[in-house]
């Protein structure tokens, strides 16, 4: 089962920055999970919120703000740490280590995703990264679009656990994940993930800080374990082996 930081180590640095990502990779982590969406001036920048009171304080909506005025917001201090600024995706995968796995997510809850999926298709092509990628979302519509204008990039559909399960999951993945899908972990059995498992698809699940869901979740069959503090799950997952 391998560990991918939540955000980056979102525990111990500030959420979606260049600062969460290296410390993820400083706690060992095997790769990191992350959030993609369009700004108001076309590029594509690793943040969750759709709008910035919670990160920084701030009443701006990512999708109508330019790149200029978003790298202005500091999205640590309302956190507690450090001042950080909002990266470009490019910029993270420049960063991240050459043998890390990154789970980009797709923020996009319209049926208009302003161009996301093939601009995330357009940037892991460049950088030659299909092979350690996987691409997520909640919007099935968004991974149709990745089907359709990269359909070698791995696909993985994100489970809503507000939402019924049984269309989810029984529906909607079937036709839209080609790698794996990604159900919160309270919603995780051994019998859903060995018929995911059957049907040629990894399991990634989120978000379990707890070593003892994880030892249970790894013996179900998780591939993909997505933590917000990756050091000390290792940690605790190699005192039991």
């Amino acid at each position: 089962m391998l560990l991918l930081a939540h955000r980056g180590a979102s525990a111990d640095a500030p959420e979606n920055t260049l600062e969460a990502f290296a410390e993820a990779a400083h706690q060992g982590a095997d790769g990191v999970e992350l959030d993609a969406m369009v700004c108001g001036s076309g590029e594509v920048v690793v943040c969750h919120d759709e709008r910035l009171e919670r990160l920084a304080g701030l009443p701006w909506e990512v999708r109508a703000t330019p790149w200029w005025k978003l790298r202005q917001a500091d999205v640590g201090t309302p956190l507690g740490f450090a001042p950080a600024r909002i990266p470009l995706l490019e910029e993270v995968l420049d960063a991240l280590p050459p043998q890390f796995i990154v789970n980009i997510e797709l923020k996009c809850e319209r049926f208009d995703d302003d161009g996301l999926a093939q601009k995330v298709a357009d940037l892991v092509r460049r950088r030659g990264m299909s092979e350690r990628v996987v691409i997520s979302s909640f919007n099935p519509m968004c991974l149709f679009r990745l089907l359709a204008v990269a359909p070698e990039l791995r696909r993985g559909y994100l489970i809503d656990p507000d939402r019924r399960w049984s269309v989810q999951a029984y529906a909607v993945s079937p036709l839209v994940s080609s790698h794996s899908v990604h159900p919160f972990h309270g919603d995780c059995t051994p019998e859903r993930i060995a018929a995911w498992r059957a049907a040629g698809l990894r399991v990634a699940t989120w978000t379990v800080d707890d070593a003892s869901r994880a030892r249970e979740l790894e013996r179900m069959g998780v591939s993909y374990l997505i933590t917000n503090r990756p050091g000390a799950m290792r940690d605790s997952l190699r005192a039991v082996a």
